[in-house]
């Protein structure tokens, strides 16, 4: 079974195929459709309301069932003012690029000791139709806690996920690049479970 996931970041793409490998689905990416899509005003508070926000217009654009996951990133030691929350990528209004990302949470995670308790909380949104939406965002399919450093990895393995280069393990505070345990960023079952549940639903 093919699920269309409204995103056009081949690198979430990836990301999403792993976590549901254990399912007998094909992740497509919406851009493969070859259709033209909609700019989306990701005005949400928080990474649920954004996902639907996505799903909906996606939805409208390509009259087919199609979900979209949205992330907020959050951290212990930092006030208020200063959580990027759903805006990960745009600080100040501007949408910074994959080197403009790490220069700048590198410098965050500089001012409050060299190193952060962070946490991405993720959401998910699967649009059926214009009134069927399955959503998701609890515990479960939010991230492991982790640490977010403040000097970079020198290697970026992944276009679009430049953060990684900053990632490092909460009980160690190994770079996730160099230590290849078991234990990961992100718990899938969390995710199989919500998308076996909609299957379900839908058969």
């Amino acid at each position: 079974m093919k699920l269309i996931y409204g995103t056009g970041n081949p690198a979430k793409i990836k990301h999403m195929q792993s976590l549901l490998s254990s399912l007998d689905v094909e992740i497509v990416g919406i851009k493969e459709l070859g259709i033209a899509l909609p700019d989306i005003d990701e005005s949400g508070n928080n990474p649920l309301e954004n996902a639907i926000i996505k799903a909906k217009a996606f939805f409208s654009a390509i009259h087919q069932p199609v979900f979209s996951a949205d992330s907020g990133l959050y951290f212990e030691e930092v006030p208020p003012e200063l959580q990027p929350g759903v805006h990960i990528r745009r600080v100040n209004g501007k949408s910074l690029t994959d080197a403009e990302m790490t220069e700048y949470y590198s410098d965050l995670a500089r001012r409050f000791g060299g190193k952060l308790t962070a946490q991405y909380r993720n959401a998910v949104a699967f649009a059926v139709s214009d009134t069927e939406i399955y959503t998701r965002f609890e515990p479960d399919i939010f991230g492991n806690k982790f640490l977010l450093v403040d000097k970079p990895h020198s290697e970026q393995r992944v276009v679009g996920f430049p953060l990684d280069r900053l990632s490092a393990r909460l009980n160690s505070g190994k770079y996730y690049y160099d230590d290849d345990s078991e234990d990961k960023m992100f718990d899938e079952s969390g995710w199989v479970k919500f998308f076996e549940e909609v299957l379900k639903g839908r058969n």
